[in-house]
């Protein structure tokens, strides 16, 4: 990327874009068959995990607007970032109120920084947007997102050594990445991006080894670890990164463990050779004595 490009995309800092949606209570039922939750309905009135609500505010821009990747084009709220590798490179979540079923809601996302870096591999742009929701009561979520773009991959390239995961986990869920739960969260989050669902493309145009699992997910699993083994747990903040892609071709784990006196929740996911994939914090509310 020359000098001229990278002024240009500083241009799209303060962008924004408001979205309103209702929340349904059809895709909460579908995300919890995916992640093989065994719960009743939620009800009109039942808080949304932290999470669910990318369930929401879904992207619907016509087929004729997509690239070949099956992302919709750059240059509308997203910048046109030339290099065509996309990928999601974490979160950080602040739940201030919790989203409840049947409520309007009100997302607005804007362009806070854009930043360029050389990497080991070539070049890189991060994105950082941030997205406010709102409820009746006011701002309910803030997330800072962090997408990050780079070159295909180069053939023969060597890849980079992968941290080892931590082994001290208090809790663990084998995760099996097949098509099928790659496909039905692509789905339910009409998410386009063919590295999660067309193996030809992942493989044969982006370099891939397999399907890609996607971030959001892999974060989905992580809060749902904590829910699953701390159920009344109140989620204030969330942060999340990834560190290393994980693929269909074999299973994950996702990982937790107490910390500071049930304070914070470490969460990680590593792949099936231990190598560390993602990290994630969750800052837990005290408990309210009755």
């Amino acid at each position: 990327m020359d000098t001229a490009e990278i002024q240009d995309l500083q241009k799209w800092i303060g962008r924004s874009e408001m979205v309103s949606d209702e929340v349904a209570i059809r895709p909460l039922i579908a995300l919890a068959a995916t992640l093989d939750i065994d719960a009743p309905p939620p009800r009109h009135g039942d808080p949304v995990p932290p999470l669910w609500h990318w369930l929401y505010f879904l992207p619907a821009q016509k087929q004729s607007d997509l690239g070949s990747d099956g992302i919709a084009q750059r240059g509308t709220f997203w910048p046109p970032i030339s290099l065509p590798r996309r990928m999601w490179a974490g979160s950080r979540f602040e739940f201030r109120e919790p989203l409840r079923v049947g409520q309007a809601i009100m997302r607005t996302s804007r362009i806070i920084d854009i930043k360029y870096k050389e990497g080991r591999t070539g070049p890189l742009v991060f994105v950082i947007a941030r997205h406010e929701i709102s409820n009746e009561k006011g701002i309910a979520i803030v997330e800072d997102q962090d997408i990050v773009y780079r070159e295909l991959a180069k053939p023969g390239a060597a890849t980079a050594p992968v941290e080892v995961a931590p082994s001290d986990h208090a809790w663990q869920r084998v995760i099996h990445p097949d098509d099928v739960l790659l496909f039905r969260y692509s789905a339910l989050t009409f998410n386009g991006h063919r590295i999660h669902y067309d193996r030809r493309f992942a493989t044969e145009v982006e370099g891939y080894p397999g399907l890609v699992v996607h971030g959001p997910l892999i974060a989905t699993l992580l809060l749902d670890l904590l829910r699953r083994n701390l159920p009344e747990a109140n989620v204030a903040k969330f942060s999340f990164r990834a560190i290393s892609p994980l693929f269909d071709t074999a299973a994950f784990s996702v990982c937790g463990k107490p910390e500071n006196g049930g304070k914070t929740v470490s969460l990680w996911a590593k792949n099936s050779t231990g190598g560390l994939a993602s990290a994630g914090t969750a800052e837990l509310r005290p408990k309210v004595c009755a």
